[in-house]
């Protein structure tokens, strides 16, 4: 009997040593969490720069999300950028060997860490600027990225790049010179994405009118335009920071449809009383509702954005156009089409904060069945030609939301020449001849177009 009570006692025992143990253990995990804990600093892992006439981007993408404030000095021009929670490393110090002797704004750059967590960028510029400083948050293959934009203080007028690209003395820039001169200079205004920029008054005072040649579009195809040539703008799709598509060789969509591009407007310039525009000349990013923008701002006559169509089995194949679509998709493959085309944004990188959405909505509300329906006339005839040498995809225009298409006063359309995915037209997209067969298809579709139509979506 006293062996049991000294048993029972010795259990007891241990278990009030073993509450005793739990108890001090689950004090100790209660204090843990008020010990404070450093947080890891984000590490940069590439720098970007993409320098263009009208504007510098500079991308520093990290593995998280910094904080950054700027300002702006001038004699000399400087822009200054703190970067809070960031150490110096190779990626970033590399940033300085990135800037080209030809980028229009930055001279150099100077990096230095200025206080224990924070970096400092220094920009010497080579004129004022108006930047823009916004983060974006990881999609599709980037991290976090910090993007500096920046913007002449002054905007670059497209009506006065064309003329000056314009080297012929021919008729054409007699009449922009015309236009230019006789036109009262807008307040200087920042170039910046979602801005509208000023209207450009057009010249009292007639110019001279080419002679036509045998080949050239009958007067009634032009309508009331006695002083202008008809202008195409010509949209080469991503830029920049987004690089489209990307085919099994490497091949990406935005050099390719930025060279078919190029050749489409030598054909064009070519022509009797044509002329046309690149929305962008170089690879940098150009947001959807900017490249609108400025088919507006030029009062371009057709809207053509130019893209190379991807898809995830490599056996799709064939060309396709698109038209803007009111009343949803015309098929299910152009509603997925166009909200990829449509997420270009977010991969190229917007600032949504300097953004005027009411504007921007105004202008995406406004667009009508009769640009619709001039659109598909269009987008028929391209269509067609292309078909004459490349195997089409779908045989009648597609219809849906795109972003793009979304001018109210422009016929616009949106070609996917091929499939880049497509390893046998990825071969004939990187081709020169073959991209020369492209753009003299969609050319003989242009004109097609224009000679068809006794009166344009537009009038001046």
């Amino acid at each position: 009997m006293a062996d049991d009570t000294r048993a029972l006692r010795s259990r007891l025992g241990e278990s009030g040593a073993s509450r005793r143990r739990l108890i001090s253990t689950a004090g100790l995990l209660l204090v843990l969490p008020v010990i404070p804990s450093l947080a890891r600093a984000a590490t940069i892992v590439a720098v970007r720069t993409w320098p263009a006439d009208e504007y510098t981007r500079v991308t520093l993408e990290m593995d998280g999300e910094l904080k950054a404030e700027h300002f702006t000095l001038e004699n000399p021009h400087r822009m200054v950028v703190d970067i809070q929670g960031l150490t110096l490393n190779t990626a970033l110090n590399e940033l300085v060997s990135k800037v080209r002797p030809n980028d229009p704004y930055i001279q150099s750059v100077r990096v230095g860490q200025n206080k224990p967590d924070v970096v400092r960028l220094v920009f010497d510029l080579k004129q004022a600027i108006a930047p823009q400083v916004f983060t974006l948050k990881p999609i599709g293959e980037y991290k976090y990225r910090l993007v500096l934009d920046l913007y002449p203080k002054v905007a670059q007028d497209p009506l006065l790049a064309i003329m000056n690209n314009t080297g012929d003395p021919d008729p054409l820039a007699e009449v922009l010179e015309n236009l230019a001169q006789n036109t009262p200079a807008p307040a200087p205004v920042p170039s910046v994405p979602g801005q509208t920029l000023p209207p450009v008054a057009r010249s009292p005072r007639p110019a001279p009118t080419p002679s036509p040649r045998p080949d050239a579009p009958p007067a009634a195809a032009r309508g009331n335009r006695p002083n202008r040539p008809i202008l195409i703008a010509l949209d080469p799709g991503h830029g920049g920071e987004d690089p489209g598509a990307i085919g099994r060789n490497g091949t990406r969509e935005k050099d390719i449809v930025l060279s078919i591009a190029r050749r489409l407007k030598k054909l064009i310039d070519s022509q009797p009383n044509m002329q046309a525009y690149l929305t962008r000349d170089g690879d940098f990013f150009v947001p959807l509702h900017v490249r609108v923008q400025k088919a507006r701002r030029v009062k371009a006559d057709l809207f053509i954005s130019i893209h190379a169509d991807a898809w995830i089995k490599p056996s799709a194949r064939g060309s396709s156009v698109y038209a803007l679509s009111q009343n949803g998709a015309s098929s299910a493959a152009a509603r997925w089409m166009a909200q990829r085309e449509n997420d270009a944004d977010l991969i190229g990188g917007v600032n949504l904060g300097s953004h005027n959405k009411q504007v921007a909505q105004v202008l995406l509300d406004l667009s009508t069945a009769a640009q619709i329906n001039d659109s598909v006339n269009a987008g028929s005839r391209i269509l067609n030609e292309i078909g004459k040498i490349n195997r089409l995809h779908k045989r009648e225009v597609e219809r849906a939301g795109f972003a793009v298409l979304k001018a109210p006063d422009i016929p616009s359309i949106l070609v996917e020449t091929a499939f880049i995915s497509n390893p046998e037209e990825e071969r004939l997209l990187s081709s020169p001849a073959h991209q020369d067969k492209i753009a003299g298809a969609m050319l003989a579709g242009i004109r097609g177009y224009f000679a068809s139509s006794p009166a344009l979506a537009r009038q001046t």
